[in-house]
């Protein structure tokens, strides 16, 4: 499995998760959280009785669920484990196949909550087995209004079980939802890394009609080997692709619009090489499990600063050089403020879309937010301008973000 040494969140939750405790766990994506979980579990699924469900994993989307899948099957070639994902879209097939595992007892359980729910109410599900309840990406599951299906599909679960709820962030409402299901939980809190040395962060302000504009600027002008590029807005991913393939390089797109199928032959594609460009939305970003970028693109700044810290961290791996290029639109300085907080560090906010024929970009304006962190006190991580032209604009967002993987009602 080629684990010869483990990380801070594993030597952590391991013992205590193998002690039988119920736990919640503040970590970053990237962290080796999966296999925290995963490994004392299956450890003590080996000594079980298969035949019936004995552990779900929830988890905010159907990539995640498939990613832990197979993270499963390549454990499971030391513990015999049976495990399925089940999630929304595909074909019909699909949510036959997922009914007969759900009926006959995988081991293990790895489900979208809304799929879940699906099931759970068609009568057929029985889940008095279970022992072991893990909830993945806490906080990006109450982002997309999960709150209620998770509430739902708990009280169908025994009582006397083991819980574990890992979460990237840890606002209130996380510490307040734990309070509800888990049962005087062990807390383990991880310090946030901080993004690598050689990480070219660069931040443009914009107005978000300007955005495609100066990434058109930034693809002609820099050398782009591999970039993924995340908005928040799933109606804005066909437009994006397309300009970049106006400029004659190939770029394809992945949201909840495309099937699973579409979108796993996409990601292999894109992991092959065989295009430079992806375009995916915040919704499916902790579920893009790929590193060594060239360029990652926040189109739209994530809500969460850890996420930003996350996201960027696909770039520049083993000491090599990567470029993190986010857009900052007037209505989102406070999500930079929160980052600079987070990162100890200011960033340099360049305007170039008065160079560009763009006309003025909104002003960056930390006094605005001082009750969020304000002015961190350090320099620039680069010289030059900051703030910009002066200039005001509507706030132009588009849609609202990607909903939910949710299988029929």
């Amino acid at each position: 499995m080629n684990y010869q040494q483990a990380t801070p969140v594993q030597e952590q939750a391991i013992p205590k998760i193998l002690d039988g405790k119920d736990l919640i766990a503040c970590a970053q994506t990237g962290t080796g959280k999966t296999a925290a979980y995963l490994l004392p579990l299956l450890d003590k699924i080996s000594h079980d009785k298969h035949g019936h469900t004995t552990t779900l994993i929830l988890v905010p989307t159907r990539e995640l669920a498939t990613q832990i899948d197979e993270q499963v099957m390549g454990f499971g070639y030391y513990v015999e484990a049976s495990s399925i994902a089940i999630y929304g879209g595909g074909k019909s097939e699909n949510w036959e196949q997922q009914k007969r595992a759900l009926t006959s007892g995988a081991d293990i359980i790895i489900a979208t909550p809304g799929r879940l729910i699906a099931h759970l109410q068609m009568g057929y599900v029985k889940f008095d087995q279970i022992k072991y309840l893990v909830l993945d990406e806490a906080d990006k599951m109450m982002d997309m209004g999960f709150s209620d299906d998770i509430f739902n599909i708990v009280r169908q679960l025994p009582t006397n079980r083991q819980t574990l709820l890992f979460s990237a962030t840890m606002p209130t409402k996380i510490r307040d939802f734990s309070q509800q299901i888990l049962k005087n939980p062990e807390e383990i809190r991880l310090a946030v890394s901080k993004p690598a040395a050689g990480i070219d962060q660069q931040m443009y302000m914009a107005f978000d009609r300007q955005k495609i504009y100066i990434l058109e600027h930034i693809i002609k002008t820099q050398e782009v080997q591999s970039m993924v590029l995340f908005t928040s807005q799933k109606a804005a991913v066909g437009g994006i692709v397309k300009a970049v393939n106006k400029l004659g390089i190939e770029a394809r797109g992945i949201s909840s619009d495309r099937t699973q199928e579409e979108r796993e032959e996409i990601m292999r594609a894109f992991k092959n090489k065989q295009f430079p460009i992806l375009v995916a939305t915040d919704v499916l970003s902790r579920g893009i499990d790929i590193d060594s970028l060239s360029h990652v693109v926040n189109y739209d700044i994530p809500r969460a600063a850890e996420d930003y810290v996350h996201r960027i961290g696909r770039t520049a791996r083993a000491a090599t050089k990567g470029t993190a290029i986010t857009f900052i639109s007037d209505q989102d300085q406070d999500r930079v403020v929160k980052i600079e907080k987070l990162i100890e560090r200011d960033l340099e906010k360049r305007n170039i879309t008065e160079e560009l024929g763009l006309g003025p970009a909104p002003e960056f304006d930390p006094k605005r937010f001082a009750g969020l962190g304000g002015k961190i006190g350090g320099r620039p991580e680069r010289g030059g301008r900051s703030g910009g032209s002066g200039g005001g604009g509507s706030r132009d967002r588009g849609p609202r973000p990607e909903g939910s993987d949710r299988g029929p009602r």
